[in-house]
């Protein structure tokens, strides 16, 4: 993966972005307006939007879902997991395309799992190389490389609780408002793709 897969083409004056509703797995449709640079719309880390991506990962269709979300924190870097229901495709969240790339390829290289990472310098994974959702590793490891995880989200700028778990359910298309998966984002009670 590379920066280029997640750049979106600049178009409509205002986005949709899934709203994080916070300690529920419920969001809310919002609308801000677009921020262009070069003509692609970026993440605005001052407005508390990121960018989020969902990419297909069980049958090689090189699909890639990219949208917005809005309450994370997020200040700058990156994190994504291999797990997001239901699909359980990867979901990465980022202030920028590098570190994007960053993570999903480092996902990629330990066969599933959490990352985040902010360049080179800093970073922290849990590895789950079974089927992307579990570790043969014990649960004190387990809970150990979860919290260094959690430690460089907050170096990061996250500060909602639980932010791995809230993550795993942006991709959740049946639950209300607004969602992302493989196919883009969509409004969930209309079934409508959203702008972005």
């Amino acid at each position: 993966m590379t920066p280029q897969h997640f750049r979106v083409p600049a178009g409509e004056a205002e986005i949709d972005v899934i709203g994080l509703v916070p300690g529920q797995i419920l969001s809310r449709r919002l609308r801000f307006p677009a921020r262009a640079q070069n003509g692609r719309l970026a993440a605005d880390p001052g407005r508390d939007l990121a960018k989020v991506a969902v990419i297909e990962r069980h049958k090689g269709s090189g699909r890639i879902g990219l949208g917005f979300v809005h309450g994370f924190g997020l200040k700058r870097g990156a994190f994504g997991a291999s797990f997001s229901h239901d699909a359980h495709n990867l979901v990465v969240v980022g202030a920028d395309d590098g570190d994007m790339a960053l993570v999903t390829n480092r996902l990629i290289a330990m066969s599933g799992g959490v990352a985040a990472a902010c360049g080179e310098s800093l970073s922290a994974c849990l590895p789950l190389p079974i089927a992307g959702l579990l570790s043969p590793s014990g649960a004190q490891e387990v809970s150990t490389s979860l919290a260094a995880v959690e430690a460089v989200l907050r170096l990061l700028g996250v500060g909602i609780p639980r932010p791995v778990v809230a993550l795993s359910f942006l991709t959740l298309p049946v639950v209300p408002e607004a969602r992302v998966t493989d196919r883009g984002m969509i409004h969930v009670s209309s079934g409508e793709a959203a702008l972005c």
